[in-house]
Order: structure tokens, then C-alpha cells, then sequence
């Protein structure tokens, strides 16, 4: 199984080097978006705000992972590629870990581009590197349980129409969390939706890893940037995995 996982992943690396406008805009969409939101509210929120907004979009960038992973399984049912590979004989758990090995290598490098881009504009980490992969690790973890839900939502989705609308939908999920600026600033009601926001969780937590400033929406963040995880993890691999074998009813 291990050697056809590595070999859908690398349909997909091929497709990388044959489309690479798609890939490169990916990879620098959320760099961009770091120097709107830095330049725009920075000086109004406080010279510390660009260290504040760093972890924040890290963490943002492990999300729009969703909208790839998502395009990509839809259009692979749409056009029949999925259904091919069922019929192959190869162990069908190897199609869907292809697609996590290759989405994971995507944004493992999409994360490096951005941490270079806030290198280059003055973000540091001030714990020392032990604390500094323990942070990258737990945006992998966050990324890996998101990869099931993108999955799922590829297998059931029919039609460009819904997958747009779902494109939209990350929008008010990522405002609405502690990624941009603090829980505690927002109405008590609000506040407390973006504080238990799993993306919230992870980039408090990253915050603390990285010695950037912040105010922890928990005082149990860094678990909280594990569970989340493992319970996204839990509810939709085993719903992924049912969906694809029933991919045909």
C-alpha cells in the first residue's frame, strides 16, 4: 500500500509541475493577505500587531487548505478519475493517503514560503527552535484533521455552484476566530464563539510557542490545539472513508 499511496501522491506532484500558476498563487495568497491585513491595521492596532497577526495567518493558511483539497477530490468524481482508481486493483485506502501525503507536502511548502515572507518582514520566534517545531507541528496536526473535512466535502459535493459556496463560507469562519485579532476585544457573545473556534485554539497556542505576544483564549490552549484536531480527525476520516466506498450508490 505504501508504494501506490506514493505513487497517486505523485500524480498529483506532476500535476504541480505542469499547472504551476495554480500552485504558486496558492502558496502566496495568504503572504499577500499578511501584508494587506499587517499594513492596513497595523498602525492603528499597535506596533506589536504584525508579530500578533503572524501566527494567526499560519494557522489561516492550514485552512484554506479545505478549498484545495476539496476542488481538487470534487473535480477527480467529477470527472470519472475517481471512480477509475476504484476499479483498479489497489487497495482503496492508497487513493485517499495519495491525496493527504500530496496535500500535506503542499503545505508544508506553502507554510515555509510564508514563514520566509514574515522572516523577510520582521517576524521572529523568541523561544528558541525546540518550541518553534512543536508550533509547526501542531499547524501540520490542524492541517491534517482539515484535510478529512476537504475530503469529504470533495466526495459529496456535486457541482461548481456548491463548491463556490463553500469557498465563501471560509471567509466568515476565519474572521470569526482569534486569527486576526483578539476574542477579548469582540462582544462578550462574539468573543466567546471565536475563543472555541478550533482555529482559534491552534493559533493561540502557535503564539505561545513562538514567544508572540497575545492573549491565550484558553488557559488550556495547547491542549485545546491538540483536541481539536483529534476530534475533527475522528468525526470526518470515518465519514470520508464511508463516503468513498459508498462513492457509487
Amino acid at each position: 500500500m505504501t508504494t501506490e499511496t506514493w505513487v497517486l501522491a505523485q500524480r498529483e506532484i506532476t500535476h504541480w509541475r505542469q499547472q504551476p500558476a495554480g500552485v504558486l498563487i496558492n502558496w502566496l495568497f495568504t503572504v499577500l493577505i499578511a501584508l494587506m491585513f499587517g499594513g492596513l491595521f497595523g498602525g492603528a492596532i499597535g506596533d506589536n500587531y504584525f508579530d500578533y497577526l503572524m501566527p494567526g495567518m499560519f494557522a489561516l493558511a492550514m485552512f484554506f487548505g479545505v478549498e484545495s483539497t476539496m476542488t481538487a477530490v470534487s473535480q477527480d468524481v467529477a470527472k470519472g478519475v475517481t471512480d477509475r482508481f476504484r476499479s483498479l486493483p489497489i487497495n482503496s485506502a492508497s487513493v485517499v493517503l495519495g491525496r493527504c501525503v500530496a496535500d500535506l507536502m503542499n503545505s508544508v511548502v506553502g507554510l515555509a514560503v510564508l514563514v520566509a515572507a514574515a522572516a523577510a518582514l520582521g517576524w521572529r520566534w523568541h523561544n528558541g527552535i525546540g518550541p518553534a517545531l512543536a508550533a509547526f507541528g501542531l499547524l501540520l496536526l490542524l492541517r491534517f484533521a482539515l484535510l478529512w473535512v476537504g475530503i469529504l466535502l470533495g466526495l459529496v459535493l456535486k457541482g461548481s455552484e456548491s463548491v463556490a459556496i463553500v469557498q465563501i463560507l471560509v471567509w466568515p469562519v476565519s474572521f470569526l476566530s482569534g486569527l486576526f485579532v483578539d476574542p477579548a476585544t469582540m462582544p462578550d457573545w462574539l468573543g466567546a464563539i471565536a475563543a472555541w473556534n478550533p482555529l482559534s485554539a491552534t493559533a493561540s497556542a502557535v503564539r505561545e510557542l513562538f514567544g508572540n505576544p497575545g492573549t491565550p483564549v484558553s488557559d488550556h490552549a495547547l491542549l485545546l490545539a491538540i483536541a481539536w484536531p483529534v476530534v475533527l480527525t475522528a468525526i470526518f476520516l470515518p465519514l470520508s472513508a464511508r463516503r468513498y466506498r459508498r462513492l457509487s450508490d
